[in-house]
């Protein structure tokens, strides 16, 4: 009967474990999207402002 529950609580550590590592590698995932988010708006940014200051002189 020990043994079995040694299996069972041994399952579920490992269960939160791969939890762990899925939010873990859900975040990398967030962080590397915002990395190439500001990494476009810093190298387009300047090419944006003035396309709508074109527009906004027109207007």
């Amino acid at each position: 009967m020990v043994q079995y529950l040694s299996i069972l609580l041994n399952a579920r550590f490992a269960k939160m474990e791969e939890r762990g590592a899925t939010a873990v590698e859900y975040g990398l995932l967030v962080a590397l999207i915002a990395a190439v988010i500001v990494g476009v708006v810093a190298t387009l940014g300047g090419k944006i402002d003035d396309a709508f200051g074109k527009v906004n002189s027109k207007l």
